[in-house]
């Protein structure tokens, strides 16, 4: 399911080596929008690189998807899902979904999904963590969710660690 993509130590410090590593992990979305809480695995990931300090950036490889940190609070994931289709309506005339006219990026079976590219927009495709004490420093109630925006289907996150190691 995850792929280390790099492991490379760069430079020795008082403290320990510094590194950065590079981890691919793989996201099933089921809906559309669908928010995945996704912290656990990052966590785990962050205490098996062996940081003790540093950062974590989570980033979405994706352009109809998007990574956002709040609150894992039913009613409240709710409230945002209304949110974006307020600000950008899936049933809304979008000229990327001109599949007549559109002739870039255009590819065979493809379903209009201009209100996601939007949304993106609004949530975002990264977020940063500082690591501390070997742990993602999150508050109380932050989660780290992945949006899907568009369709269901197989999605990439990359979490990409640099910091202090103490191994």
């Amino acid at each position: 399911m995850d792929k280390y993509t790099q492991n490379q130590v760069l430079q020795n410090s008082a403290a320990g080596q510094i590194k950065i590593i590079t981890i691919e992990i793989n996201v099933q979305t089921s809906k559309s929008p669908e928010f995945i809480d996704i912290s656990e695995e990052l966590k785990a990931r962050v205490e098996e690189s062996g940081l003790v300090a540093g950062t974590a950036l989570i980033f979405g490889r994706h352009t109809t998807a998007g990574i956002f940190i709040n609150e894992w609070e039913p009613l409240l994931l709710k409230d945002i899902e209304v949110f974006l289709e307020e600000q950008a309506p899936q049933y809304k005339s979008y000229q990327h979904n001109n599949f007549s006219m559109r002739t870039v990026n255009l590819e065979e079976g493809e379903e209009p999904n201009g209100h996601s590219h939007c949304r993106v927009l609004i949530i975002g495709n990264n977020q940063s963590i500082p690591i501390v004490n070997g742990q993602l420093a999150l508050g109380k109630y932050q989660r780290v969710f992945f949006a899907e925006l568009d369709a269901p289907r197989e999605r990439k996150v990359l979490l990409h660690l640099t910091g202090i190691s103490d191994q």
